[in-house]
């Protein structure tokens, strides 16, 4: 068993229950609120996509509005101009490239609006069960600070990781690096005397030595 396989099954004890936070019922309104999730919290993605996936649930209802209207719908979020346009656009590419449904590739899902690597990589593992690795802050900043990735990009480091993990474990390490991130190993003040890596961590290895 590697290092990347310990640290899986030491997550997977600590967060038995770890799971994708943002709130959604099909893969549209999961590939909507990824889009909306860039450089915003899923909290408060869920906060605005909770009213508006009553009244919008499809893609036929999303169609049906204009850039301004999913601006006005969405400017609580950051960036909600940019991801307004992306929505706008997706919708129609959705219509005219895959007959309205959501795509189960990750060539087909990256060609569409506001869709990158990272946003695809979460609609084909959640949405589908899909392997694939979503790279986003924590995941980045939890596996550099474990010594598991050295890349400077998201994509990189994406690939890092499925290099070190059965495929099998892709899609629950992805929930559990998060979630990690999130309790314990925080941006600025990670809390690494409660942490259950401590033995496996080459950051906490180094602020022990300084």
């Amino acid at each position: 068993m590697n290092k990347a396989q310990k640290i899986y099954f030491k997550l997977k004890e600590e967060y038995p229950d770890a799971k994708c936070a943002l709130d959604y019922q099909t893969p549209f309104q999961l590939l909507v609120s990824t889009i909306l999730s860039a450089q915003a919290t899923d909290k408060s993605v869920n906060a605005v996509t909770e009213e508006l996936y009553i009244d919008y649930p499809d893609l036929e209802a999303f169609s049906k509005l204009s850039i301004k209207e999913i601006e006005e719908k969405i400017k609580k979020i950051g960036l909600y101009k940019n991801k307004a346009k992306s929505i706008f656009n997706l919708c129609r590419e959705l219509k005219d490239l895959y007959d309205g449904q959501v795509p189960k590739t990750m060539d087909e899902l990256i060609v569409l609006s506001g869709v990158g690597r990272k946003t695809a990589s979460v609609v084909l593992a959640e949405a589908f069960k899909i392997p694939a690795f979503p790279v986003d802050t924590h995941v980045f900043r939890v596996s550099h600070r474990l010594g598991l990735a050295k890349s400077s990009t998201a994509d990189k480091v994406s690939d890092e990781l499925m290099k070190k993990l059965p495929k099998k474990y892709w899609i629950d390490s992805h929930h559990l690096f998060i979630t990690h991130g999130r309790r314990i190993c925080s941006s600025r003040s990670p809390k690494c005397d409660e942490c259950v890596l401590n033995d496996l961590c080459e950051y906490n290895i180094k602020q022990g030595k300084e």
